[in-house]
């Protein structure tokens, strides 16, 4: 999601402002150490203004790049 949201120009806390959670949640799936809910990934896609498929896509391939490298 930090990709995604750098990509757009968007600081994290105006993310979570927009999405409607607190920055500090935002920060802590950004950095992989919560999982979002469903809930949560529909307000960070309507914020980030794209589809959950993109945010869920970019996700995996990030979970699958720090699983064979341990680099998120």
């Amino acid at each position: 999601m930090r990709a995604l949201r750098t990509e757009r120009g968007i600081a994290q806390e105006t993310l979570a402002n927009l999405a409607g959670i607190e920055r500090s949640h935002m920060g802590k799936i950004e950095r992989g150490e919560h999982a979002p809910t469903l809930a949560v990934i529909f307000k960070i896609a309507g914020a980030l203004e794209c589809s959950t498929a993109v945010v869920m896509t970019e996700a995996e391939v990030r979970l699958q790049r720090k699983e064979y490298t341990g680099k998120a």
